[in-house]
């Protein structure tokens, strides 16, 4: 089973009389550095970019129109046959039908990876990451102009990711049973164990689906040996150097800015100003002409040096008790991370796969590709009403599948010069090299190694057998409860606040 199945058969179930309509874009192994950017030796990891966009039809003349997306990121450790599931981005428009597909579309992707017997990478340990921050939208652009879209609020988007990912845990349980443990780990900054307790209980009492065999812990993962960390050599009887060695670094998270700037600052005034060199002269000039590399190395390993001891400074403890006071985790609305691992027995690799963990499996897409989509959709595309988001979600499909089509309908566009009325924004937005990445305003450094393989060229076969799948669902229809927002509401009805009413004085 690949991804697009298992997605198509967790929508199967929805209520309602409905055709979901999906498209999923895995890109092909890459070689990535900067999971673990302060750990030395930095380990071998190898990255691949997911996109999924679903579009609903109420009926067959209709027209489709997107409704929910998932932007995640898979991180692939061979030397621990361990893997990373960082989901960064999930979406709704609010313009379906209820109830949103959104929620059976997070726990079927999410239990398509957690669980060992569909997880397409023969890895021991699965980790899963996220990072719950309530916004307005995510993914579609203007969307949260759209009256029908009710975003959850602080503590019921934390309440929300707790429910889906006990959901998932007790559904790999019952499938696995003992054979693949599970723990789950939460942490919202600011609030302490009882407080959070009661606050994600407060907001979800009447929620469905609240209780799991599978208990949470209320903190960090970094401090347990239960299921070894991808880059830390617990297990093998040393301690992590520093905590650049057990935190990942993402991007747009909360903790990869507070390791560059716990790293790359070494003053608690800030950076200190470089040393002053002394002048060269006559004499020596020859002299360091020759020791001109040398020294370079020298300088390397001196900032190398600087940047462990800062890390080493500071423990996994003191860490998440200064993240606390970041402003971006306590600016007025509260915000969690979220945690689960999970190991198996190491399954044994597909049939026909190389041993390379750089080969493209069938129905994998170039990363070029995949970039071109998500950026036409955050850029060239709004869904602020129902006209404009089905004019997006017809010219996103065709691109999708004009892409797979060695781009016949982008060419056949651009050229045809008879056209009557010009179109108001590019389809796909032009290929451009990117700036090169830096962190903390230092250039990152990248793997130069050439990659063995081709990037794998999409074709009609890899879009109709895994890219694009649809499923007509006719189902009960499912009664709307109180003011619940379609995609995971609390389930409470409208409160009706009395105010007193004040006396009149009397006359004196």
């Amino acid at each position: 089973m690949n991804l697009r199945d298992a997605l198509l058969q967790g929508l199967a179930g929805l209520p309602g009389t409905r055709e979901f309509h999906v498209h999923v874009l895995v890109s092909s192994p890459r070689k990535h550095s900067n999971l673990y950017p302060f750990a030395v030796p930095r380990p071998k990891t190898f990255l691949q970019d997911i996109l999924v966009l679903v579009s609903e039809q109420p009926d067959p003349d209709s027209p489709r129109v997107f409704v929910s997306a998932i932007e995640a990121s898979l991180y692939h450790v061979p030397s621990t046959s361990s893997a990373v599931l960082y989901v960064s981005k999930v979406d709704s428009t609010g313009q379906g039908k209820y109830p949103s597909p959104t929620q059976a579309l997070v726990r079927a992707l999410l239990t398509y990876y957690v669980d060992p017997t569909t997880r397409p990478l023969p890895v021991a340990h699965l980790w899963v990451h996220l990072f719950a921050r309530a916004q307005n939208q995510y993914l579609f652009p203007n969307s949260a102009e759209f009256p029908g879209k009710r975003p959850l609020t602080d503590l019921k988007l934390c309440a929300w990711w707790k429910r889906q990912l006990s959901s998932v845990a007790q559904e790999v349980s019952a499938r696995a049973g003992q054979a693949t443990p599970i723990r789950m780990w939460y942490l919202l900054p600011g609030l302490g164990e009882l407080e959070a307790s009661h606050a994600l209980e407060r907001v979800s009492a009447s929620a469905s689906g609240t209780g799991t065999s599978v208990p949470w812990s209320y903190g960090h993962p970094y401090g347990q040996t239960q299921v070894p960390l991808p880059c830390s050599p617990i297990g093998r009887g040393e301690k992590p150097a520093h905590i650049g060695h057990v935190i990942p670094w993402f991007d747009d998270d909360p903790k990869a800015r507070f390791l560059d700037e716990i790293a790359y600052t070494t003053d608690w005034e800030g950076v200190k100003s470089p040393e002053r060199k002394r002048p060269r002269t006559g004499r020596t000039t020859q002299r360091a002409e020759g020791d001109t590399e040398s020294g370079s190395d020298r300088k390397e390993g001196t900032k190398s040096e600087q940047t462990s001891r800062a890390l080493k400074k500071v423990s996994i403890e003191e860490f998440w008790e200064r993240m606390s006071f970041r402003q971006e985790c306590i600016a007025g609305a509260v915000t969690g991370f979220f945690v689960m691992a999970t190991s198996s027995p190491t399954p044994t690799p597909p049939s026909g796969r190389d041993a390379s963990p750089l080969a493209p499996l069938p129905g994998q897409v170039s990363s070029q590709m995949l970039k071109r989509v998500l950026t036409s959709l955050m850029t060239g595309h709004e869904f602020p009403s129902v006209e404009r988001a089905v004019w997006s979600t017809r010219v996103l499909e065709e691109a999708i599948k004009g892409l797979c089509n060695g781009l016949k309908i982008v060419q056949e566009s651009a050229g045809d010069s008879r056209r009557r009325t010009p179109e108001p924004r590019d389809t796909l937005s032009l290929p451009e090299t990117p700036p090169p990445r830096l962190n903390s305003g230092k250039r990152a450094m990248e793997d130069v190694s050439p990659n063995p393989f081709a990037e794998p060229v999409a074709s009609v076969e890899t879009y109709d057998s895994y890219i694009y799948g649809s499923v007509r669902v006719s189902n009960p229809e499912e009664p709307r409860k109180g003011s619940e927002e379609a995609g995971g509401g609390d389930g409470k009805g409208a409160i009706t606040v009395l105010t007193a009413r004040r006396k009149k004085r009397g006359k004196t």
